[in-house]
């Protein structure tokens, strides 16, 4: 009898699991793993929402796996020990995981294949997260594209049926290993609190929200966006149903399914990205970096109140509406001339739906450094931003409440000023 693991990463579901339906259709025991990787975990404040998402979820994923007569092993420690440790235990053949392109991941990820393969056991990936991976849109030539409307282009040319068709895992269920281990580690036994403070957004979003897409993305006072980002990012929901439901109702919304796609994949060929501007030349750049100006944009207290209700709905819920993130983060990098990788850093700390490829290229994006990138001479001017997204200061007055009265503070910086600026470093930068 052949005997796999499945190890769960990215991928918090049973169902439509590219890389749980091959090891269970290729395997006659399949053994489900999590791990909790203690290294990611002990850089984290005890009341991190995101671990007690993702420990809810590995809950459900018991309570399913039990149902059919199985379960999952769950343990807390370094992948690199535990994986070929649970290998060995299990006597498995093959290792089965969902590829993940981030750095660490993919280090990770070849020393664990290594170490495996000492013992005749194989590493097998499979594609699960994104649609298109690592060279399957590229050039002609080969090469990858850096620029989105070519990748969108020859991505939209290239699909087909197969690519958003679901893996049918539930055919093979019968193929898990028929085990019980001991209950779930609590997050106390991690360091952590199991007290819940943001609102999880469903699932599933209501159709008409994504037929209007196109029409009321941009407005952050209206519930016009679909919330889905922080499913996806935990593949709690499937990337295939989701680009399928977008192909029938919202080319648009198809369209920023691929912006999640081309990230990952100027990811996986850039990686020196997540610490370095793609265009080099804008590693010259001479930042103010004011620390007092830093953490007034961390706490909303800008004087600019666009600016400001971003932050704090950032701070309060763990979400940000997308055209304000663009705003706040233009108004970092190019109002207060503080280093682009401040505040992607600031966002991974604070974001529900934090996910490296899409949050490093969406603020090199605002810096003018990223592919593809706004050109450093777009300064967004934040009351013209809000005049056009947030006429009637709905969503202002929903996070500034003081906004209106005397005891709303003065602008940090002086609009004017800071525009000629960032236009005056950026250039002297680019030209040196």
């Amino acid at each position: 009898m052949s005997t796999a693991l499945f190890w769960h990463r990215r991928d918090l579901r049973i169902q439509d699991n590219a890389g749980l339906y091959k090891a269970l259709k290729n395997n006659q025991a399949v053994v489900p793993v999590f791990i909790f990787d203690h290294q990611i975990l002990e850089a984290l404040p005890p009341n991190d929402q995101r671990v007690l998402f993702i420990h809810r979820e590995i809950e459900k994923i018991k309570e399913e796996y039990r149902s059919f007569g199985s379960d999952i092993e769950v343990l807390y420690g370094d992948p690199k020990i535990e994986i070929p440790k649970l290998a060995k235990k299990y006597g498995v053949k093959n290792v089965y995981a969902n590829r993940d392109y981030e750095p660490r991941a993919l280090a990770r990820d070849q020393y664990i294949y290594d170490a495996l393969k000492k013992d005749d056991i194989d590493f097998i990936g499979a594609k699960d997260q994104v649609i298109f991976e690592k060279s399957e849109v590229s050039k002609d030539d080969g090469k990858p594209y850096t620029i989105y409307t070519p990748y969108a282009r020859k991505w939209k040319a290239q699909l087909t049926a197969y690519h958003l068709k679901a893996y049918p895992t539930e055919k093979y269920l019968q193929n898990l290993h028929k085990f019980q281990t001991r209950a779930l580690i609590s997050l106390q036994e991690m360091g952590f609190q199991d007290s819940e403070t943001h609102a999880i957004p469903e699932k599933t979003t209501p159709t008409e929200v994504i037929q209007k897409y196109h029409l009321q993305r941009d407005l952050p006072a209206v519930s016009g966006t679909s919330r889905l980002s922080l499913h996806l990012r935990f593949g709690t929901i499937s990337i295939r149903a989701l680009a399928l439901q977008a192909m029938q109702l919202n080319e648009k919304y198809l369209n920023e399914l691929i912006w999640r796609d081309f990230y990952q994949t100027i990811l996986f060929h850039f990686p020196a990205t997540t610490d370095h501007a793609f265009k080099p030349q804008y590693d010259r750049i001479v930042w103010e970096n004011n620390e007092a100006d830093f953490a007034a944009w961390c706490a909303g207290k800008t004087g600019y109140p666009l600016v400001d209700a971003g932050m704090r709905e950032l701070n309060a819920t763990g979400f940000m509406h997308n055209r304000v993130r663009m705003v706040v983060a233009s108004f970092l990098t190019k109002h207060l001339l503080i280093d682009w990788r401040w505040g992607e850093r600031y966002f991974a700390e604070k974001l529900l739906d934090f996910e490296l490829a899409s949050n490093v290229g969406g603020w090199q994006w605002a810096a003018g450094c990223g592919c593809d990138a706004a050109p450093y001479f777009r300064v967004f001017n934040p009351e013209a931003q809000q005049k056009k997204f947030d006429p009637k200061f709905e969503y202002i007055k929903k996070w500034v409440p003081e906004f209106g009265t005397p005891a709303y503070i003065n602008p940090i910086v002086d609009h004017k000023m800071a525009r000629e600026r960032v236009l005056d470093r950026f250039k002297t930068a680019l030209q040196s």
